[in-house]
C-alpha cells in the first residue's frame, strides 16, 4: 500500500512537532509519523514505582555498547517523544557556545550559524512552550529580543533558603527556564512528579500539547501512530527521497512524499540513514561525507545530593534554581570551562533502587528524604570514534567515548565544596550512565562542507535534494546546557526555510 503527502515527517518529538506547526499554515498535506502511541493520562504517570523501579514507559528495547553487551536504553516512544518526561528546562546556548572554544579536554568545534542567525527563533520557541525565567540573572545569559514570556516558577521556601546562602557567597544563582504551564489559564500545579514523569494533567511544555495538537487542529496536518520507518528509498540517481517504507501491526506500507523530514532523535536517526544504504549510496543516505553516526555525544552528567542530616527536606516543585558561574571556568583555579549547574526534580526512593541496591530501603528513603538533588552537566566534545553503527541484524550500537571528563569532574568537586558552604554537610553523587541518552546530539551535525558535515546550515541533507534532518542530530557540539529549546529554535528556522523556498516549488503551493 503507498500513499503521497507533500511533507512527511517521521518522528514528533521537539523538532518533527515544531516542523508540523510551522508548515501547518501553508496547506500542504503533512504527515507525521510516529513509531510510538499517545502516551495514556493514567493514576501511574506520577507513580515513582510505576515509572522507576518498574520502567513502564520506557521502551522495550535493547541496544548494544561498543563491546557488544547489551542495554536498555532510556528511550521513550511516544507522541512528543523524550519530552514525555523530559525535566522542562528550556536554556538558549551561550553566545560563545557557537563559535570554537578550547576546553580541557579539547576543541569544541564552531557552529555554521550564530546566536544572532538563531535569537529570534528562540524567542518564538519560548513563547510557544511557555518557558518561565527572567532575564539578567543569568551572568552568561546572551543578549535577548525580550523578556521571558513568563516569570519564573517561585521557589519552594527550602529553595528559596538555599538561593540566599549561595549569593550569601557570593555566586549568581538565578531561576531555571523551565516550559510548565504553570500561569493564568495553564494546567501545571507544580507537583513533584515533573522531572522524568509523564504529566496526567498536561502540565509541560511538552512537543505534544505545544505543537503537534494545535498543528492537527489545521486539516491538512494528519499524524499516524504505531509506524516504524525501516528504511528511505531514493530514486535511481540517489539525489531525490521518493518513499518511506514502514513496518506495524497492521503490515508494511509505503509513504511517497514531496519533501522528508527526518526527526527520530540523533541516535535513531542516525540508524535509519545507515540502514537505507543502498546502491548509490553504499555507506547510508546522507553520508558521502562519512560523518553519519559518528560524533555522538551525550554530556557528561552527575546527580548530587545535598543532605542536612537532621533536617527533612520538604520541598514540593524543586526545578527552580540554576547556577554559571563556572560555566567558563571558576575565574580563578580553572580557566577552562566547566559546566551548568542546576535542581533536579524530587528525587524518590524507587529512584535511588537501582544505584544504591546494597543499601535497606530505609536508608534509600532517607537519603530522599533528607536531599535536595542537583544536575550537574559538563560539556562532551565530538570525537570521531563515538559513534552509532547498526549491527549486522538491524540493532543499534552504541560506541560512546566519553570526553573532557576531568572538566566535569572538577565540576562535581566544586559543586560539593559549594553546597558543603551552603550548609550541607554531606553531599554525595552519581554520574549518569550510557543507558541515559536523553540529551543525544551530534551524529548527523550540519556545516558549509559538505565533505566534513551531513547537512547544510538550514538542516538539508547535501547528498539529496528533498531531505531535512531536524533533531539534535545536527548539533556540531554539545554545549553543557539541555538541548530542547536549540532543537526547536533550528526546527523554526528550518521549517521557515522549507516553507518559503522548498514548498513553493512544487504546484500545490505558490
Amino acid at each position: 500500500m503507498s500513499e503521497r503527502f507533500d511533507v512527511a515527517i517521521i518522528g514528533s518529538g521537539v523538532g518533527g512537532s515544531m516542523i508540523a506547526h510551522r508548515l501547518a499554515p501553508t496547506g500542504a498535506s503533512i504527515l507525521v509519523l510516529e513509531r510510538g502511541e499517545r502516551l495514556v493520562r493514567e493514576d501511574r504517570n506520577w507513580d515513582p514505582e510505576a515509572v522507576y523501579a518498574n520502567a513502564c514507559y520506557k521502551a522495550e528495547e535493547q541496544w548494544y555498547d561498543a563491546q557488544d553487551q547489551p542495554f536498555r536504553p532510556g528511550q521513550f516512544y511516544y507522541v512528543g517523544g523524550n519530552t514525555k518526561v523530559f525535566g522542562t528546562t528550556m536554556f538558549r546556548f551561550r553566545r560563545e557556545d557557537f563559535a570554537e572554544l578550547a576546553h580541557e579536554g579539547g576543541l569544541s568545534p564552531a557552529w555554521p550559524i550564530s546566536y544572532d542567525d538563531l535569537e529570534p527563533y528562540y524567542a518564538e520557541a519560548e513563547r510557544l512552550f511557555g518557558v518561565h525565567g527572567e532575564a539578567g540573572r543569568d551572568p552568561t545569559e546572551p543578549g535577548r529580543s525580550g523578556p521571558y514570556p513568563h516569570a519564573p516558577v517561585r521557589h519552594d521556601p527550602g529553595i528559596a533558603e538555599v538561593e540566599k546562602r549561595l549569593q550569601g557567597l557570593g555566586l549568581k544563582p538565578f531561576p531555571l527556564p523551565t516550559s510548565v504551564q504553570y500561569h493564568e489559564g495553564g494546567a501545571c500545579i507544580a507537583c513533584d512528579t515533573c522531572d522524568g514523569f509523564p504529566c496526567k494533567v498536561d502540565g509541560k511544555g511538552e512537543a505534544e500539547v505545544c505543537l503537534l495538537d494545535p498543528a492537527l487542529k489545521n486539516g491538512n496536518v494528519s499524524l499516524r501512530t504505531g509506524v516504524h520507518v525501516d528504511r528511505l528509498v531514493t530514486d535511481a540517481s540517489g539525489r531525490r527521497i521518493i518513499a518511506a517504507e514502514y513496518s506495524s501491526d497492521a503490515g508494511a506500507g509505503r509513504i511517497e512524499a514531496d519533501l522528508f523530514v527526518l526527526s527520530a532523535g540523533a541516535i535513531n536517526s542516525a540508524a535509519l540513514l545507515l540502514r537505507s544504504a543502498n546502491g548509490t549510496h553504499a555507506d547510508g543516505l546522507a553520508n558521502s561525507s562519512g560523518m553519519v553516526g559518528r560524533c555522538y555525544m551525550n554530556h557528561n552528567c552527575s546527580a548530587v545530593m545535598a543532605l542536612k542530616p537532621f533536617q527533612r527536606s520538604h520541598v514540593h516543585f524543586q526545578k527552580t534554581l540554576s547556577l554559571n558561574d563556572f560555566y567558563f571556568g571558576d575565574g580563578h583555579d580553572h580557566a577552562y570551562p566547566l559546566g551548568n549547574i542546576q535542581l533536579l526534580g524530587k528525587i524518590k526512593e524507587p529512584m535511588l533502587r537501582d544505584s544504591l541496591w546494597f543499601l535497606p530501603r530505609p536508608g534509600r528513603d532517607w537519603l530522599a528524604g533528607h536531599s535536595v538533588d542537583w544536575y550537574v552537566m559538563s560539556e562532551d566534545l565530538p570525537d570521531p570514534e563515538s559513534r552509532v553503527t547498526v549491527r549486522p541484524d538491524g540493532g543499534i550500537r552504541l560506541s560512546w567515548r566519553r570526553t573532557n571528563t576531568q572538566a566535569h569532574q572538577r565540576l562535581v568537586a566544586r559543586t560539593k565544596k559549594m553546597l558543603r558552604a551552603a550548609g550541607f554537610p554531606i553531599v554525595v553523587s552519581k554520574a549518569f550512565s550510557k543507558e541515559t541518552p536523553s540529551h543525544q546530539c551530534g551524529t548527523v551535525c550540519f556545516g558549509d562542507d559538505p565533505s566534513s558535515s551531513a547537512l547544510d546550515p538550514f538542516c538539508k541533507a547535501h547528498d539529496h535534494d528533498n531531505l531535512y534532518v531536524v533533531d539534535a542530530g545536527f548539533f556540531p557540539s554539545s554545549a553543557a546546557v539541555n538541548p530542547a529549546l536549540t532543537v526547536a529554535a533550528q526546527a523554526l528556522r528550518a521549517g521557515e526555510q522549507i516553507a518559503r523556498v522548498e514548498l513553493t516549488r512544487t504546484s500545490h503551493h505558490g
